[in-house]
């Protein structure tokens, strides 16, 4: 009779559910984040790159003679 008890209990026990819930609900988070990520990645470097260049590129009046 106890391990009928025990069954109905662990039946009715709905903490675990709750847990997987939120286990999903954090992996899709996380997986949004690596997705904008990716994407937002290659345009940024991009960016970087062409400001880079650009600051190379301008010419300074200055004593120093530097170089990119």
């Amino acid at each position: 009779m106890e391990f009928f008890k025990i069954t109905k209990r662990f039946k009715k026990d709905e903490d675990g559910a709750v847990t997987v819930d939120w286990v999903v609900l954090t992996a899709a988070i996380v997986g949004l984040g690596i997705a904008v990520v990716a994407s937002v990645r290659t345009a940024t470097s991009d960016l970087g790159n062409r400001i880079s260049d650009a600051i190379c590129s301008t010419e300074v009046d200055n004593d120093g003679g530097g170089t990119c």
